[in-house]
């Protein structure tokens, strides 16, 4: 009898041993369940990292002070880590990689021009430039703005184009009152509303640069930007000196080299048409000479 007692009672130690490691275990999985509930928490919402996005970038390497041929280096970005635009990866990349990558940037919102460049074959602002995120296989070409004398890297020489954009002298010329003091110079909404689409230009280059014009004439023929802003000046109200203008752009080279192909409207980052604006000087030579 005594040892059945004993065996009952060691089966029912065992047994409530297990339970009591069951209800453990259940009551560690709600308090578990509970805390991640509480807290906001799923299995879903813990973050996982994600893969690396590489993107090749090739950019156009050049140093006068080496005697070295112009050449490509290629950047590899993860774009997990960069900026959506092309200026984001050469800032990376200068930063990060090579700092003696060189190019031009200022404003980083499409107003100064200053990085102006030649993306994946087209000329255009590297602020306003997406990077290509869709195609990774891909790499993005960048070189500075085409045909024109290369500093070091990404940096063009603008004084050419700097000098083209002096000779048409962009600044008022309208009469002052005898004492020499400047007057006001009125305009109405109408006329005002005349130059839209001219002075919105940043004189970046980009027209210009993609011009094959301008290509084989740069130093006799305007080229798009310096053209639309004559025109500009042509077509203010309160400029006194429109005739002189005109007579000044009347000239085989610095006017008429243009053919319109409209290379110079199709790349324009802020969406002007010096095409168009080249044309109308042609007509208000045209019209002048009746």
């Amino acid at each position: 009898m005594n040892r059945l007692s004993s065996n009952m009672i060691g089966s029912i130690s065992a047994r409530h041993v297990q339970l009591s490691r069951l209800t453990l275990r259940s009551l560690s999985t709600s308090m578990s369940a509970s805390t991640l509930k509480e807290d906001g928490a799923t299995a879903a919402s813990v973050p996982i990292q994600n893969a690396e996005r590489i993107k090749y970038f090739k950019v156009y390497r050049y140093d006068p002070e080496h005697n070295q041929s112009p050449y490509l280096s290629t950047y590899p970005i993860d774009l997990n880590e960069c900026g959506p635009m092309v200026l984001d990866a050469l800032l990376k990349i200068k930063n990060e990689q090579d700092p003696t990558l060189t190019f031009r940037r200022s404003c980083r919102e499409g107003i100064c021009g200053s990085c102006a460049m030649n993306i994946d074959g087209g000329n255009t602002l590297a602020c306003l430039s997406y990077i290509d995120s869709e195609n990774l296989e891909k790499a993005t070409k960048i070189y500075p703005l085409p045909h024109m004398y290369v500093v070091k890297d990404l940096v063009p020489d603008m004084s050419n184009f700097y000098e083209q954009y002096r000779s048409i002298e962009p600044w008022l010329q309208a009469d002052d009152k005898p004492d020499g003091q400047v007057g006001e110079h009125l305009q109405t909404r109408d006329d005002r509303a005349k130059l839209d689409g001219m002075y919105e230009c940043i004189l970046c280059a980009c027209c210009s640069t993609s011009c094959p014009s301008y290509w084989w004439n740069a130093d006799k023929y305007l080229g798009p930007a310096v053209l639309m802003q004559a025109y500009r000046w042509i077509q203010d109200s309160r400029d006194k000196n429109t005739q002189q203008r005109l007579n000044a752009l009347d000239d085989a080279f610095k006017l008429y080299r243009c053919h319109t192909i409209m290379n110079c409207t199709r790349v324009c980052p802020k969406h002007l048409n010096p095409g168009k604006a080249i044309a109308q000087i042609k007509k208000k030579l045209a019209h002048s000479k009746k």
